[in-house]
C-alpha cells in the first residue's frame, strides 16, 4: 500500500547517499530472506507465540482447511484452482449418485476425528466425505466420528497427504481416493481390515480403471488436447459418464 507524507512531517532529502545504498540491505536483512527462502516447515514451542500465530489466522478467516494432527498444528498449502475445479466437480457427482438416490450423505469438506468429545485435538479435513445411510461413521453435528465410506483427497504441491493415510486406516474409512490437481494422477486406497492399501487398476469396458467396491464408479486419468483430465464412469446399470 502506498504511504502518504504527512504535511507536518515534510520529506527531507538525505545529501550525500546515493539511491542504491540507502536500499542495500543490512545483513540480518539478508540473512532473514535466506531463512524465509530455505524453510520448509515450522514448529513453535512458545505458548505465547502459537496463541498469536492462531489468533492471526482466526481473525483473518484464512483457518478454514487448518487441521489439528494429535495436538499439533497443521496448516496445509493454498488450494489453487485446479485443486477446487477437481473438488467441486467430485462432489456434484457423488452427491446425484449417493443423495439424490437416497444412499447417504456426501459433504464438500468435513471435519473427520477418532473422537466424540475433544475432536479439535485430532481431526482432518478431506475435500470429499461420503457417508452411506449403512456406514460406521456417526455424525456429531461437528464433525464425523470414525471413518466415512469414501473420501477424497485433492492433492497441491508440497501436500502431506501420504502422511494423513495412517490416520484414516486407523478409523477405517472404506476407500480413499487421491487426485492430484494439476496432473491427475489418481491412487484408490481399500481397507484391507488392517489398513488403506493400493487398488491396482483392474479392467472394465476393455481398460484399465481404478473401480470402487463402495461406489458404482470406476476412475481413469484421461488426456484431451494434452490436457489431464480425470474420466469418471459408472459401473452399475445406470448410464453416467463424466470427464472432469
Amino acid at each position: 500500500m502506498r504511504k502518504k507524507v504527512s504535511p507536518r512531517q515534510p520529506a527531507v532529502p538525505v545529501l550525500g547517499v546515493s539511491r542504491k545504498s540507502r536500499a542495500a540491505e543490512s545483513e540480518t536483512d539478508q540473512i532473514r530472506r535466506k531463512i524465509s527462502q530455505v524453510v520448509k516447515g515450522m514448529e513453535i514451542f512458545d505458548s505465547d507465540s502459537v496463541s498469536q500465530f492462531l489468533s492471526f489466522r482466526q481473525q483473518r478467516e484464512v483457518d478454514q482447511y487448518d487441521e489439528v494432527w494429535e495436538g499439533v498444528y497443521i496448516v496445509p498449502p493454498l488450494a489453487q484452482n485446479p485443486h477446487q475445479d477437481v473438488a467441486t466437480a467430485l462432489s456434484g457427482i457423488f452427491f446425484n449418485i449417493v443423495h439424490l438416490e437416497g444412499r447417504g450423505r456426501v459433504h464438500a469438506g468435513a471435519n473427520v476425528s477418532d473422537r466424540r468429545a475433544n475432536w479439535v485435538y485430532n481431526y482432518r479435513c478431506p475435500d470429499v466425505v461420503v457417508v452411506l445411510k449403512e456406514g460406521r461413521a456417526i455424525d456429531c453435528g461437528t464433525h464425523w466420528m470414525g471413518g466415512p465410506d469414501f473420501l477424497v483427497e485433492v492433492e497441491s504441491p508440497e501436500d502431506q497427504i501420504i502422511r494423513k493415510i495412517p490416520f484414516y486406516s486407523k478409523i477405517q474409512v472404506r476407500e480413499l481416493l487421491i487426485v492430484h490437481g494439476t496432473t491427475r494422477h489418481l491412487q484408490l486406497h481399500r481397507h484391507d481390515g488392517q489398513q488403506l492399501a493400493p487398488v491396482e487398476p483392474s479392467d472394465f469396458k476393455g481398460s484399465k480403471w481404478l473401480t470402487s467396491k463402495v461406489l458404482p464408479l470406476a476412475f481413469r486419468r484421461k488426456l484431451v488436447r494434452k490436457q489431464p483430465l480425470t474420466e469418471i464412469q459408472r459401473t452399475d446399470d445406470i448410464p453416467g459418464h463424466w470427464t472432469v
